[in-house]
C-alpha cells in the first residue's frame, strides 16, 4: 500500500484523455497500466505518482516510490509495479520520471553520435528532458527549439540553448521532433542535412498532419521514424527491460535542472479545476505537480 505524496499532470497526453480525443483505434494502447473505466470517460487516468510504501515487503516499506498510478491518495498494487526512487532525488522531482523515461527512450532510439547537429522542436515536458539528455553527449550541438519565446528561461535553466523556429540553425544531423503541430514537423525537416533523420515523439490523437513530401524530401533522402515509450527502444530491447529503463530514468533526475519543467504545484482537491484549465489552455506552464499533503 502506498499513500501518495505528489503526482504530476503529463500535460499533452491527459488533457487529450480529459478531452476525450482519444481516437477509438487506440483505445487499447493508449490504456494506463492502472486505469480504470473504458475511452471515451469516465475514465481515472494518469502515470506520474511518487508515495511512500505503508505496508508491503521489509525491503520497501518506508521507501519512497515511484509508480505509473493514476491520481489517488492511496493505492494497492504489486512490489514489482514500484521503483525506488534513490536518495539524492526528491519526491516532489521524481515526478517526472515517466516523463524522463520517454526522453530516454528517444536518445534509445535516435542513436546520436558524438559530435552530431541536433535540434528538439517543442519545449514541452517530453522535448525539454529530451534536449537536458542530449546535452550530456560530448561535442554535440543541440538547440531547443519553440515557437514561444518565454520558453527561452526553461532552455537557459536547463543549459541548452534556444531558438525560435525561425532563427533555429539547419543542417542538422537529427531532429527530434516533441511539439504535436504540423507545423513544428514540417519545420523539423527543413532543419535537416542531407540524410538526416526525424524522430517522431508526438502523438496528435485524432488529427491529420500534411506534409510537403514533394518537396525536398526525396530529393535529399530525408526520413522520419516514430519512438513511442511503450516498448524498450529496438537497440536496447534485448538487453533492458521496462523496469531497468525506469531505473535510469530516476538516476538522471539527480540532476537539479530537470526542476525546471516543474512550474505549478497545487493541491490534490484542485485537481479538477486544473485540468479544465490545462484543457482549455487557460494554465499555462509544462508540468503541474499535485500535492497531497495531510492525506
Amino acid at each position: 500500500m502506498v499513500r501518495t505524496l505528489f503526482s504530476g499532470v503529463s500535460r499533452g497526453t491527459e488533457t487529450l484523455v480529459f478531452r476525450g480525443e482519444v481516437p477509438e483505434s487506440q483505445y487499447d494502447a493508449m490504456q494506463a497500466p492502472y486505469q480504470e473505466g473504458s475511452f471515451p470517460a469516465p475514465v481515472k487516468y494518469g502515470y506520474l505518482n511518487v508515495g511512500l510504501v505503508e505496508e508491503g515487503p521489509i525491503t520497501l516499506k518506508g521507501r519512497t516510490v515511484f509508480c505509473l498510478y493514476p491520481h489517488q491518495t492511496r493505492y494497492v498494487v504489486p512490489a514489482t509495479a514500484v521503483t525506488v526512487v534513490p536518495d539524492d532525488v526528491p519526491a516532489g522531482r521524481a515526478i517526472l520520471a515517466g516523463t524522463v523515461e520517454t526522453a530516454l527512450n528517444a536518445v534509445w532510439d535516435a542513436a546520436p553520435m558524438v559530435g552530431d547537429r541536433i535540434a528538439v522542436v517543442g519545449a514541452g515536458m517530453v522535448g525539454a528532458s529530451v534536449a537536458k539528455v542530449l546535452a550530456g553527449f560530448p561535442a554535440t550541438e543541440v538547440q531547443l527549439v519553440d515557437s514561444d519565446p518565454a520558453k527561452a528561461a526553461i532552455a537557459e535553466a536547463l543549459g541548452v540553448p534556444f531558438a525560435t523556429p525561425d532563427e533555429a540553425v539547419d543542417g542538422c544531423d537529427l531532429v527530434i521532433h516533441a511539439s504535436a503541430t504540423e507545423a513544428g514537423l514540417v519545420r523539423s525537416l527543413e532543419l535537416l542535412a542531407d540524410d538526416g533523420e526525424v524522430i517522431e515523439l508526438s502523438w496528435y490523437g485524432e488529427r491529420r498532419v500534411t506534409l510537403p513530401l514533394g518537396e525536398w524530401f526525396h530529393s535529399r533522402r530525408l526520413s522520419i521514424r516514430a519512438s513511442q515509450v511503450g516498448a524498450v527502444a529496438q537497440a536496447r530491447r534485448g538487453r533492458r527491460s521496462y523496469a531497468d529503463r525506469m531505473a535510469i530514468a530516476l538516476r538522471l533526475l539527480a540532476d537539479p535542472g530537470f526542476e525546471a519543467l516543474i512550474t505549478r504545484e497545487f493541491p490534490f482537491d484542485e485537481l479538477p479545476s486544473v485540468m479544465t484549465g490545462l484543457a482549455t489552455g487557460e494554465l499555462p506552464g509544462l508540468c503541474i505537480r499535485i500535492s497531497y499533503d495531510g492525506r
